[in-house]
């Protein structure tokens, strides 16, 4: 019963903070490299999602702990530069919000599939996360320390995901899944904010 409130109170408070999915951390005109290694670690949806492929990568194991999050790291680049070259996908923020709930459901559920999809599928979200960076690169003074930040941020990220997906896997199953039902009601929660 004390493990259940825990969870219960944790998601609660995860989901209280649904207003501040915005995206700081490139506020000033002179935003550069910590800026950009900053904005995944202070927009929950970006870091988020930055983990939970990590941990889904962990699960799937394999070849995937190396695939799946450079999947993410390079398509998210290409969506940052078609942003910033004018081209972005409509409904940017949906699709972040769809990728938290889709991939918080495959680890979640610890989903397996080909190595091919799990990369297609993570490489089609990353785009939006992508696009939502280079969007706002163009109002920065230093794009491109702005975007070296957030990919070593990313970097990082993925491969704490990978970490905690790892302990998970050899300690307790149900962390990597208690993580993946937290990224789930997250973007729940976000697709209504």
């Amino acid at each position: 019963m004390r493990k259940l409130s825990s969870l219960g109170l944790s998601l609660g408070l995860l989901l209280s903070t649904a207003p501040a999915f915005a995206h700081p951390g490139h506020d000033l005109a002179d935003a550069g490299f910590i800026a950009g290694l900053l904005h995944p670690l202070l927009g929950i949806d970006h870091l988020l999602a930055m983990l939970v492929v990590g941990i889904w990568a962990a699960q799937i194991g394999g070849r995937a702990r190396v695939w799946v999050p450079m999947s993410f790291l390079t398509v998210m680049a290409f969506g940052a530069c078609c942003a910033f070259n004018g081209y972005t996908p409509p409904r940017i923020e949906a699709g972040i919000a769809a990728s938290l709930m889709v991939l918080g459901l495959f680890c979640a559920n610890a989903w397996r599939m080909r190595l091919s999809t799990a990369m297609g599928i993570t490489g089609a979200f990353a785009f939006y996360h992508g696009a939502a960076h280079g969007s706002e690169l163009p109002l920065l003074a230093q794009p491109l320390a702005f975007a070296s930040g957030f990919l070593v941020s990313t970097t990082v990220l993925h491969l704490t995901g990978l970490l905690i997906g790892t302990l998970a896997l050899r300690h307790s199953h149900w962390l990597a899944r208690l993580c993946g039902v937290a990224v789930l009601a997250t973007g729940v929660a976000y697709s209504f904010a």
